[in-house]
């Protein structure tokens, strides 16, 4: 059961680091803007890592007593949420677009 909750954190986290790359929608469903900035782009993509990791604490807490963290894990997440959000942050901006 914890080895589900596992992947569950990992597919959110996955899924929320390329949202900001794959829509117009400020923080998907707000506004459209087109195009949207890189600005407003990196913002989403901060505020869904502290929901991701919300959303892990959240389960940790669920499971068990949640462990207190030091920095090094905060500087591991951050490596990997930015790794997550690569595959989305090349198909906006360094695929060439047909059209």
């Amino acid at each position: 059961m914890q080895s589900a909750q596992v992947w569950l954190v990992l597919a959110v986290a996955l899924t929320l680091a390329n949202l900001p790359f794959v829509n117009e929608r400020l923080f998907v469903v707000g506004p459209r803007r087109a195009p949207k900035s890189l600005g407003w782009r990196l913002l989403e993509l901060f505020v869904f890592a502290a929901a991701s990791l919300g959303l892990g604490f959240a389960i940790e807490a669920r499971i068990g007593q949640r462990q207190p963290q030091g920095w090094e894990f905060y500087a591991a997440f951050a490596c990997l949420f930015l790794t997550f959000a690569f595959p989305g942050f090349v198909w906006r901006y360094l695929r060439r677009h047909r059209g």
